[in-house]
Order: C-alpha cells, then sequence, then structure tokens
C-alpha cells in the first residue's frame, strides 16, 4: 500500500512539472519594449537630427496602438516590415536608407521600423532572426534614439540565410559598436527578455491586418509602404534602385520630399537588380 501510494505521489509530481512546463512555454506574452507601442519605433526629424518617438511599453498580453497617419499632410508615412537575415531587405536599406535619413531628417518623412521574426527556420535552430528582433527591442526600450544605427548595423553585417547567425556576444558587440551603450542592453540581450513579445508580435503581424493601409497581412520581407500603398510589387519598383522608389514616394505624396538627388546624382547609385530579385520579397517559411 505505500509502495503505491509513493508511486501515486511521485506520478502527480511529474504530471505538475509537465503542466507547469506548458503553461510557461504556451503563457502569455510579457510586456514588450518601451517606445514600440505600435509594435514598431517611429522615427523624425527636427531638421538636424533623428529621433524616437517616446510610447508606453504594450502591456503583458495586451495588443498595439497603430500610429495615427495623416496622408494628406504633404509627408512621406514610410513603415517597412523587416527581417534582419532577409537578403531583399538588405538590398533596400543599402540603397535606399542613406535618401529615407535625409527626408526624415528634414521633417519630409517619418520612418517606422518593424521588426520581426520571418525566418528562424533558416539559422539551423538558434533562432537568430527572433534574437536579432529581440536585440532591437532592447535598443528602443533603453536607448532608442540609436535605434536607427543599430537596425542599420544588423544589414551590414547580416549572416546568410542557412547558417547560425550571430551569437548573442557577437550581437552585444554589434549593437554597442553601433552606439547603442546603455549598460542595460547586454542583459537584456543574452536573457532574451522580450522573446515572447516578439513571438506575439510576429504572429500579428503575419495575421493581423497591416494598419493604415488595405493589405491583409505581412507576406514577406520587405514590405515597404508609403502612405499606406505598397512598394515593390513591379518589376520597375526596384529594391535596389533609389531613383525608383524616391519617384514612388513623390507619385505617392504628390511632391518630392526635401533631399531627394537630383537625376544626375540617382544615377549613381547601386544598379537595380534582376527583375525577380527586386520584385520578390522572402517567402513565409513552411510550419
Amino acid at each position: 500500500m505505500f509502495l503505491t501510494s509513493s508511486i501515486i505521489v511521485v506520478a502527480l509530481a511529474i504530471v505538475t512539472v509537465i503542466t507547469l512546463i506548458v503553461v510557461n512555454a504556451s503563457g502569455p506574452a510579457g510586456p514588450g519594449p518601451k517606445n514600440m507601442a505600435s509594435d514598431g519605433i517611429l522615427l523624425h526629424g527636427n531638421g538636424s537630427t533623428i529621433t524616437a518617438v517616446r510610447t508606453p511599453a504594450v502591456p503583458a498580453n495586451g495588443k498595439p496602438t497603430a500610429t495615427s497617419q495623416n496622408n494628406s499632410d504633404g509627408i512621406a508615412h514610410i513603415t517597412i516590415y523587416e527581417d534582419y537575415m532577409c537578403p531583399y531587405c538588405n538590398q533596400f536599406e543599402t540603397a535606399n536608407m542613406t535618401q529615407i535619413k535625409q527626408w526624415v531628417k528634414s521633417g519630409s518623412a517619418t520612418l517606422e521600423l518593424h521588426p520581426f521574426n520571418l525566418l528562424d527556420a533558416s539559422s539551423l535552430g538558434t533562432k537568430y532572426s527572433s534574437r536579432a528582433t529581440n536585440a532591437a527591442a532592447c535598443v528602443a526600450n533603453y536607448q532608442p534614439d540609436a535605434f536607427l544605427a543599430v537596425n542599420q548595423a544588423f544589414y551590414k553585417n547580416q549572416p546568410q540565410e542557412g547558417t547560425k547567425g550571430l551569437t548573442d556576444a557577437q550581437i552585444v558587440s554589434l549593437v554597442q559598436k553601433a552606439g547603442a551603450t546603455d549598460s542595460n542592453i547586454p542583459k537584456c540581450i543574452t536573457s532574451g527578455r522580450f522573446r515572447s513579445w516578439v513571438a506575439a508580435e510576429t504572429t500579428r503581424v503575419l495575421n493581423d491586418p497591416i494598419p493604415n493601409s488595405n493589405l491583409p497581412k505581412v507576406t514577406g520581407t520587405p514590405t515597404v509602404l508609403v502612405n499606406g500603398k505598397q512598394y515593390g510589387t513591379t518589376a520597375a519598383q526596384s529594391l535596389t534602385d533609389p531613383s525608383a522608389f524616391a519617384a514612388f514616394v513623390e507619385a505617392t505624396v504628390g511632391a518630392a520630399p526635401k533631399g531627394t538627388p537630383s537625376p544626375s546624382a540617382s544615377s549613381t547609385a547601386s544598379p537595380s537588380a534582376s527583375s525577380s530579385a527586386s520584385a520578390t520579397p522572402s517567402a513565409t517559411p513552411s510550419s
């Protein structure tokens, strides 16, 4: 009788442990980072510098608040959904970020960046996309004005799809070299503080309608929007041609943003990629 009772107690203890593991693994998402209330970080300029708009965090198991956007104010509201392992995101970033920064700094554009995990399955089990997005969230939380520089650093040091990607230690070094030197950031990165938020944010991005647009959801990266209209849907809208993107922005907004290069200057930019590469974003990996 004693042996039977002991076995029952041990069995119940095992079930309890398993239940706790399952509950913790599938529990509600923790709070998101500050300054990403929309699940993205909004950047604007004052004529000389680019700063991040301060917002409260998305609460634990809460919902984001879409950024209010006036499409008739003559400002180009640029929104980018991105994955730091996505090569097409890197193409767009490399070709266009210099002029986008000029527009934002001048006040003729805003930039909202939404990093998320699309390509975890492409990093040999290390979940690089989630870890990189968590790191970006740490920067947004503790040193938001360094976010754009860190965003650029992720692309300059982008690992190839199908590799393990950067280690957490390498990511810490990357963000620090980019100027995100707040003492809280390294532990935030290595502990994966915002990983549950990254998972919840990714689910929203891939399933919910995109705010300020008529698109039902994000289906690939990069997804680039200007005042709610998607760029990169045709071969003519090359991800690697800054003059083509500038023309799209001007046609969408009704005026060329301040700081747009002249045609002669833009003709020296990186050549366009093939139509298949420029118009085809990274696809959603199979589940």
